[in-house]
C-alpha cells in the first residue's frame, strides 16, 4: 500500500524534474510537495482507493490459478472477502490505517522534498558519465570499410 502513496508524490515532482535545466540552475521544488493540503488530499484519495480495491472481484482469478473452473461464488469473491478471514476488526483496522495516512504522507513528502536536490545532482552526474562513455562509440550509420 506504500507504493500508492509514493506514486502521487512522483507525479507532483514530475514538473520540476522535467523542466529543462539551462546552465545547471538550482532545482525549484513545487510547493505542492510540502503542502499539508496535498497530504490531506492524498490521504483522502487513499481512503477511496482502498475501498475500491477491497471491492475488487478476484475469486475467479483465484479459481483459475488453482486449476479449476470458477463457480458462481468464486465470481463474486472480493479482496475484502479474502482479506477478512474471520477478523472482526479488519474493516476498522483498515479505516484506522487509512485515517492515519495523512501525517505519514506529509512526512514522506518532506523526506522526498529534502532528497530531491541530491537525487537530481546524482542524475546530472549520471548523465555526464553516460555522455562521456558514449562519446567514442562508433556511429552505426558510418560506412563500413
Amino acid at each position: 500500500m506504500h507504493i500508492l502513496f509514493a506514486l502521487p508524490l512522483l507525479v507532483l515532482a514530475a514538473p520540476s524534474v522535467a523542466a529543462p535545466q539551462q546552465g545547471r540552475e538550482s532545482i525549484q521544488i513545487p510547493p505542492e510537495l510540502t503542502s499539508p493540503e496535498t497530504a490531506e488530499k492524498l490521504g483522502n484519495m487513499a481512503g477511496v482507493l482502498s475501498k475500491a480495491l477491497m471491492d475488487l472481484k478476484v475469486g475467479e482469478i483465484e479459481a483459475i490459478a488453482s486449476g479449476r473452473e470458477p463457480t458462481a461464488a468464486d465470481k463474486q469473491r472480493t479482496v475484502r472477502d479474502m482479506a477478512v478471514k474471520g477478523d472482526p476488526n479488519f474493516e476498522r483496522d483498515v479505516e484506522r490505517q487509512v485515517a492515519n495516512a495523512g501525517p505519514i504522507i506529509q512526512q514522506s513528502m518532506k523526506r522526498v522534498t529534502a532528497m530531491l536536490p541530491a537525487l537530481m545532482s546524482a542524475m546530472e552526474g549520471i548523465s555526464d558519465d553516460l555522455d562521456r562513455a558514449t562519446a567514442n562509440l562508433p556511429d552505426p550509420t558510418y560506412p563500413k570499410r
